[in-house]
């Protein structure tokens, strides 16, 4: 037997297709309740279809589960593991209905993002409650586990990223070479209901540290609402753009720091979208890796874990915002969405 008080851990993603006909149904459920205009879904669509259909989203999150279903036995813990997904088959219904069946009753929750946001936490919550709510009386108990984005576990793997990122820029031009760190773009409302600035910035300084490099800055990407809803900016391209233009750079490094995984918003945007800006501008660009299945990053895991089991741990965190909570107060990360007129359609991304 486990030596925790919980029976489970349930990871929860965004979700992915996993064919070309899953594409548009996917994106449907991605984008229900949202004023995007279907010619913008259909042009979302192509990004996957550039792929073959298939997101690596869900064989990522696989990867995650098997290294941490080998963590826990190494740790001699016998505790599975579930997986459920917000937009996409495994669903979150099925994944909690499938934990009632196994008599599960109390299980903590990981949730692939590391920054606190509406889309980013309170939405999964909401997803999970309504999940438990259309299992029934015998759906277990879900706690989430605290954000990361300051943990060692998560800081020092993308430091050491970064730096073999660096190295492949010639030494004499290394030191000036401009590190872009990059997050998904949330709209302004949004952000000003959370910490997910704040956050992203602490995040960024401190892989900047690990790497020892003093020349970088916060970007976003993917952003998705229409042109009249004000997001967070720069974008990537653009801030590119404006690099090359205003100091004529040759080498550029990109870090998806807001991402724990190489999906399709890194794939598309960064590595086919900005490689592309690059190519034509003559720039050299290196981006650097996420996390992954990294074994600082699958061990950060287990130890939030018994740090939530353990009264009085110690809780792990870099840097001076301090350790996220544990549980969420109850206005956090409100956010009510505003309609805007439907007008042109949003520039990019999918979330």
């Amino acid at each position: 037997m486990h030596p925790l008080p919980y029976d489970a851990l349930l990871v929860v993603s965004f979700g992915g297709p996993e064919g070309p006909e899953d594409v548009i149904p996917f994106l449907e459920n991605v984008l229900r309740g949202r004023n995007v205009p279907r010619e913008r879904m259909l042009e979302v669509a192509e990004h996957y279809q550039h792929f073959g259909g298939r997101s690596p989203i869900n064989e990522q999150n696989l990867a995650l589960i098997d290294a941490l279903r080998e963590e826990f036995l190494a740790a001699g813990w016998q505790l599975p593991i579930y997986f459920g997904n917000r937009n996409w088959h495994p669903l979150l219904t099925d994944a909690i209905a499938q934990m009632a069946r196994d008599g599960v009753r109390r299980a903590l929750a990981y949730f692939t993002s590391q920054f606190s946001c509406y889309s980013g936490c309170r939405q999964y919550r909401e997803n999970i409650e309504a999940a438990r709510a259309a299992v029934g009386p015998n759906a277990p108990i879900i706690e989430k586990l605290r954000f990361a984005f300051n943990h060692p576990g998560y800081i020092e793997p993308l430091g050491a990223g970064l730096r073999s990122a660096l190295e492949q820029i010639p030494l004499s031009e290394r030191e000036s070479t401009p590190v872009l760190f990059t997050a998904h773009s949330i709209p302004l409302e949004m952000a000003a209901t959370a910490r997910y600035e704040a956050q992203l910035q602490e995040a960024s300084r401190l892989v900047a540290e690990q790497a020892g490099h003093s020349r970088w800055e916060l970007v976003y990407q993917s952003r998705s609402g229409p042109p009249q809803q004000p997001w967070l900016e720069p974008d990537v391209g653009d801030r590119t753009r404006m690099l090359h233009r205003e100091q004529g750079i040759q080498h550029l490094v990109v870090l998806p720091i807001g991402f724990v995984s190489d999906h399709m918003e890194v794939l598309y945007d960064l590595d086919t979208e900005l490689a592309q800006i690059c190519d034509e501008l003559g720039i050299h660009l290196v981006r650097a890796p996420t996390v992954g299945v990294h074994p600082h990053y699958v061990r950060m895991i287990r130890e939030l874990i018994e740090e939530r089991c353990t009264p009085g741990a110690n809780r792990l965190a870099l840097g001076s915002l301090g350790p996220s909570h544990d549980v969420c107060p109850e206005r956090c990360c409100w956010y009510e969405p505003r309609r805007p007129a439907r007008t042109a359609p949003p520039s990019d991304g999918t979330a």
